[in-house]
Formats: C-alpha cells, sequence, structure tokens
C-alpha cells in the first residue's frame, strides 16, 4: 500500500460527513464508455457529432437518429455496478457518507445501494411524455421500437440535461448544500472540466480534498491528497 492510500484510509475513517463527487471515470471500471478519452464516445465516427446529437435542438430537430445514437451508447441496464459504487454504498449505511454528486447518468449509484445521490446530469432510469408528464423507465425507453411515444401519442424524452439545457436548480442546491456541510471532499474518475459541475467543488469549505483520477487535473493544486491511480484500486482498500 503506498503511503497515498493509506493517508487516504486514515481520511475515512477520521471524517463523519464525506462527499464524493465523482465523474466517468467512476464507471468506467463498469464497462461504460466516457466521453473524452481517446477511445471515448467523442473520438468515434458518427453521421454528426455526438456534442450536437445530444444536444436540446437535435432531440427536438433529428428525434429518430437521437434515440439511434442514445438507445446505442447510453443504455447502462447491462452493467453492473463496480467495487467504487459498493464502497460508497457502505459508507453511507455507516453513517460517514452524506451524500454521492455525480455527473454520471447511468444509475449505477442507486443500484449499489446509495440513497442521498444528486444527479447533475440527470439519469436514464426516468423518462416522462412531453405531452401529459406520465413517468416511463428505462426499460420502456431502450425496448421500444424506434423514437419511445407515450399511450396519449406524447414524444417521450429521457431526463438526461443535454447540451444547451440548464441543470435541475433543486438537485444543484442539495448538491451545494452538502458540499458544504462536508468534512472530507472526495473527487475521483473526473477531469473537471465540464462546466458548472466543476465549479461546485468551490463551495468546498472545511476539512480535507482528496482527488483520485488517473491523469492530472486542474485542481490538483487545491487538494490535500492527490492519489493518480484507478478509483478501483484505491476503493477496494477501504475495510
Amino acid at each position: 500500500m503506498s503511503e497515498q492510500t493509506e493517508k487516504f484510509k486514515q481520511l475515512i475513517e477520521k471524517s463523519h460527513k464525506i462527499v464524493f463527487f465523482g465523474g466517468a471515470g467512476v464507471s468506467t471500471e463498469s464497462g461504460i464508455p466516457d466521453f473524452r478519452s481517446k477511445d471515448g464516445l467523442y473520438n468515434q465516427k458518427y453521421d454528426y457529432p455526438p456534442e450536437e446529437i445530444l444536444s436540446h435542438g437535435f432531440f427536438m430537430r433529428n428525434t429518430e437518429a437521437f434515440y439511434k445514437f442514445y438507445k446505442d451508447k447510453m443504455n447502462s441496464l447491462k452493467y453492473e455496478p463496480n467495487v467504487t459504487h459498493y464502497k460508497l454504498a457502505e459508507l453511507e449505511k455507516r453513517g460517514k457518507l452524506l451524500a454521492v454528486v455525480t455527473q454520471n447518468i447511468d444509475g449505477l449509484h442507486q443500484k449499489a445501494g446509495s440513497q442521498k445521490v444528486y444527479e447533475l446530469h440527470g439519469s436514464v432510469l426516468r423518462n416522462y411524455c412531453m405531452k401529459c408528464g406520465k413517468f416511463h423507465d428505462a426499460e420502456y425507453v431502450f425496448n421500444s421500437e424506434g423514437v419511445p411515444r407515450c399511450k396519449c401519442g406524447g414524444l417521450i424524452k429521457p431526463d438526461v440535461v443535454l447540451y444547451n439545457e440548464p441543470l435541475d436548480d433543486k438537485v444543484v442546491r442539495g448538491a451545494i448544500k452538502a458540499i458544504t456541510q462536508a468534512d472530507l471532499l472526495i473527487i475521483g474518475g473526473t477531469s473537471l472540466t465540464v462546466y458548472p459541475a466543476s465549479s461546485y467543488i468551490s463551495y468546498f469549505g472545511g476539512g480535507e480534498m482528496v482527488l483520485i483520477n488517473k491523469s492530472s487535473t486542474p485542481y490538483d493544486n487545491m487538494a490535500d491528497l492527490v492519489i493518480h491511480q484507478g478509483l478501483g484500486e484505491v476503493f477496494s482498500l477501504i475495510n
């Protein structure tokens, strides 16, 4: 065990108001591709750039092409949580973790047992009819033929924050409140380049900040402890 991981374990043990702020790197170890790495979605070839496909305007204008991409690349139902998801859920059950703040939309934190999860970018698990507002689960959407429609005939939209859409105010307020209350902020699996989500860590004012990411980030110099390893390697050491 390295000196950094030993210190990380000690910080976990002495802390009682932990908040975990995570990104795509949390779920890549479950097999879900990220967006920005050399093998990520943004570096694959499609008829349209993924950033355009995952925008509000494209969804409204070219819904069929949106759903073709969405069903192919955003279906997280076939994936399972990994050690990081499960260890975070255990820390919450032990009363040490206040909340998970995630940029991911895959629902794996909840699948692992986490209760208090602030999903900044929404979730594929929730879908709503744009006409009548009826809820539809992910199975309904991903198993549908073509563009999913409600019984009322309305178009179903995933509760996912697309480009050019605002974040949910209630979720943002909850995430910021949790971060301000934390005595230990663990940032993991994120390059901290996605705005505005990355700006929320500036609300952390007490205790210590740990940053776990395979590559360096613009915030490394702000952290009390930086570990350049995979999350699974680090979290598997927590008792």
